[in-house]
């Protein structure tokens, strides 16, 4: 029996010091401690034996999980012979969520969340009315994966990618749905949530989580 394992890797921590809600607005790069936090998960995953056996790396194409995935990239790749080296691929599947806030500021002032009324939408933490359904995101990260799955069998993946993609695909495999508090994640930045599925069957076998980066100062 082959099984595949995809290790979903959140980015690290933005630079936002206006505190925007940035969603999928290009321009938004990792800040001098989320380099860090790239480079700690990355020395990380080059030290584990099946992570740093990855046939393939992906990343969302936005700035952040291009950025995060360029370390791990490049450690995985350091003790490869020049035709064994991994090359970044990006699929939009895993991008950040949609959000209709994207450009608002969280806080007060000008251009902020609540001053226009939006506070109405996320009284229901479970159920986001303010973008893209947790339902619509654990679907399209799933049909991702499985793809990814039976074109690799019995192989080790790395995927960059975003708390809300990671956290609702993972939700809809341990409960059967993908709704869920957002305040109740357990996706640090930086962080490696691991997937193990039988291949073929596509069945879960195993849920594994490390936080390397969160010592990162």
């Amino acid at each position: 029996m082959a099984y595949t394992t995809v290790h979903m890797v959140r980015h690290g921590q933005v630079d936002n010091p206006q505190h925007l809600l940035y969603e999928r607005l290009p321009g938004f790069h990792l800040s001098a401690k989320g380099r860090r936090m790239a480079r700690a998960t990355a020395d990380y995953m080059a030290s584990q034996p099946d992570m740093a056996s990855a046939v393939a790396i992906f990343s969302s194409p936005l700035e952040r999980t291009r950025e995060t995935a360029q370390p791990i990239l490049e450690a995985i790749n350091h003790s490869r012979d020049e035709g064994d080296k991994l090359v970044l691929q990006t699929d939009r599947r895993i991008i950040e969520a949609g959000n209709n806030f994207r450009g608002t500021r969280i806080g007060h002032g000008d251009g902020a969340l609540w001053r226009r009324g939006n506070w109405r939408l996320v009284l229901n933490l479970w159920k986001p009315s303010w973008g893209e359904s947790y339902r619509s995101i654990a679907r399209r990260v799933g049909q991702f994966v499985y793809e990814k799955v039976d074109q690799y069998p019995g192989q080790n993946l790395i995927v960059v990618s975003h708390e809300s993609p990671i956290w609702s695909f993972r939700h809809l495999l341990e409960t059967g749905h993908a709704e869920h508090n957002m305040l109740l994640r357990h996706t640090d930045l930086a962080s490696v949530t691991s997937f193990t599925f039988e291949t073929g069957s596509h069945e879960l076998v195993n849920i594994s989580y490390a936080s390397p980066a969160a010592q990162a100062d």
